[in-house]
């Protein structure tokens, strides 16, 4: 029977080392010791469970009689369907799944002799995921609105490229800048250079100029 430990986040900071050194914690003042003394982690997104180190514990390390760690079930999934099948699938294979945040995962219910009071904290620990697996989902869905509202807002005000890059500048200030170019007072090496862009920028910047001039 191993104890093994599960960490994701969407992004590289300081959530992932909180996160493992939450899981130490927890595992130390309870005597449990983690398999290969390490807690596996991803760094993508939660919306599917297409994930490298995810994937090798299922398919590799965990066995029927583990128990699996989490510190929130977000951390887990972020698709509420996706994350509720992923328990299942580790109910029916003999799994237990701890989460940190709900308490009601921590309790050792397998073990209880009151049959009543067993199936009780049962329907609680099932309604505590759902739950949070809702929230979990709602709160990736809100950042998208965010992110697609933002988008939009860009593109509305015109400061989001072709490319769907945002810009360095306003392209009517580079259309004035460049005019010093077409009026031979300065090269296009000097302009980019004063203007600080990138070479690519730059002549995706000269291009757009040409197809507003089309």
């Amino acid at each position: 029977m191993k104890v093994v430990a599960y960490h994701r986040t969407s992004t590289t900071d300081q959530h992932l080392d909180r996160g493992i050194a939450e899981i130490k914690k927890y595992c130390a003042e309870h005597g449990m010791n983690l398999y290969k003394d390490k807690v596996y982690t991803d760094q993508q997104t939660g919306k599917n469970f297409n994930r490298p180190r995810y994937q090798m514990l299922k398919e590799e390390i965990l066995e029927s009689g583990d128990t699996l760690i989490v510190t929130e079930l977000d951390r887990l999934g972020r698709n509420k369907k996706a994350t509720l099948e992923e328990l299942r699938f580790f109910t029916d294979n003999g799994i237990r799944v701890m989460v940190l945040e709900l308490p009601t995962t921590l309790l050792p219910i397998e073990d209880m002799e009151n049959s009543m009071a067993k199936m009780m904290l049962e329907t609680i620990n099932n309604m505590m995921i759902e739950l949070y697996a809702s929230m979990a989902q709602a709160e990736m869905e809100k950042k998208e609105k965010r992110q697609r509202e933002g988008i939009e807002a860009k593109k509305a005000r015109g400061e989001w490229s072709d490319y769907g890059r945002p810009r360095v500048m306003d392209i009517n200030d580079f259309a004035k800048q460049y005019q010093a170019v077409e009026r031979g007072e300065k090269k296009p090496f000097e302009l980019l250079r004063e203007l600080g862009m990138t070479k690519a920028t730059f002549y995706r910047y000269k291009g757009m100029l040409k197809k507003e001039v089309e």
